[in-house]
């Protein structure tokens, strides 16, 4: 991809202190693009957003995507050509602890996010950021395509199901203008560095790598599909430049990695261990906890035909340049660097 279109562009992140915001802050940092973020403090200490120093390098404001009016003055305030929906409540096992907030935070968010925009003069091109899990899971083996029904069986993934209906509907009902062309992305798992929240697997990995314990997976025969986190967010980039030109490319999107990645939690496991070396190693450890699904992939023929892009990375790649970034950050060195070699790279 050519990062160019992004030259002067002004772009409006919610969700910009989290991991993926982190990342999609450093890469439009790089196409010397204008970036207002809008989301809460971090949520993890440590954090990706202070660690990489993208707190200094983004116009950075502290809000509650549940707060309309403070979200729409912010919007008008900064005249965004282009909006990034990423802020989200994004944990399974959260929503079950806390399901209003859940469903406050995404389906809510969504409606004053799109509220903000039916009311700017400015915006071109938004993409909401939904995930993979929004769809009728039946457990099948082969992927979900974009026309499947939505019905996501969790309160996380049901608020991503209703947030793309929301869209929908604002689609719908305010936007056959063609003034603003709106899409929805519907990401697999990510993983890369920087990612320290709890109840994810990368994580879990790294957290024991630091204690030189055995890694505990409690559903090693999961399947998800794994890529790394420069793998949608290129997708995402790609999505609003080319609807931003061409208001019929805005659709619903997979983003996804092929076949050969949609891989178990425990062969994601065994990959890290193997990437990081010192003798680490995994355990079973089975948990009764809430319903999650057990086998989940993603067909993204379309985006693939529709936007011409295509995953770069192996889920074997994903995982080293994982690796790779945490070893230079228990060392105490230079991560923002490490993350700008990692794109570049990623781009080359």
């Amino acid at each position: 991809m050519d990062l160019s279109f992004f030259n002067g562009k002004r772009v409006f992140i919610t969700g910009h202190t989290g991991f993926k915001g982190s990342w999609m802050c450093k890469i439009l940092k790089m196409a010397n693009a204008s970036i207002c973020g809008y989301s809460l403090s971090p949520l993890t200490h440590p954090s990706l957003f202070k660690e990489a120093n993208i707190d200094h390098a983004t116009q950075s404001v502290l809000g509650d995507i549940r707060d309309r009016e403070h979200l729409k003055a912010r919007v008008s305030e900064f005249q965004p050509d282009i909006i990034i929906h990423m802020a989200a409540q994004p944990l399974v096992r959260d929503s079950y602890d806390d399901p209003v907030y859940t469903y406050e935070t995404n389906v809510m968010g969504t409606v004053n996010l799109l509220e903000a925009v039916r009311n700017s003069k400015s915006v071109k091109s938004v993409l909401n950021v939904t995930t993979d899990k929004v769809y009728l899971n039946r457990e099948w083996a082969w992927g979900y395509r974009e026309n499947e029904p939505l019905d996501g069986f969790d309160p996380y993934s049901n608020s991503k199901s209703c947030s793309e209906l929301v869209t929908h509907s604002y689609k719908n009902s305010f936007f056959m203008d063609g003034r603003v062309a709106i899409s929805t992305a519907r990401s697999g798992n990510v993983l890369g560095g920087g990612d320290f929240s709890k109840d994810r697997i990368i994580p879990d990995c790294v957290r024991a790598a630091e204690r030189r314990d055995k890694i505990i997976v409690r559903n090693p025969h999961s399947t998800r599909p794994y890529q790394h986190v420069l793998e949608p967010l290129i997708a995402y980039l790609m999505i609003v430049q080319k609807q931003y030109e061409d208001r019929k490319c805005a659709d619903y999107y997979n983003v996804g990695p092929d076949e050969k990645d949609c891989i178990t939690t425990g062969e994601l496991a065994e990959l890290f261990c193997r990437s990081w070396g010192e003798g680490l190693s995994w355990q079973t450890e089975y948990e009764v906890g809430p319903h999650e699904a057990n086998f989940l992939k993603l067909d993204c023929s379309k985006l693939k035909s529709t936007i011409k892009w295509k995953p770069r990375w192996s889920v074997s790649d994903a995982v080293e340049r994982t690796v790779e970034w945490t070893k230079v950050y228990f060392a105490n060195g230079d991560v923002s660097d490490m993350m700008d070699r990692q794109i570049v790279e990623y781009l080359g």
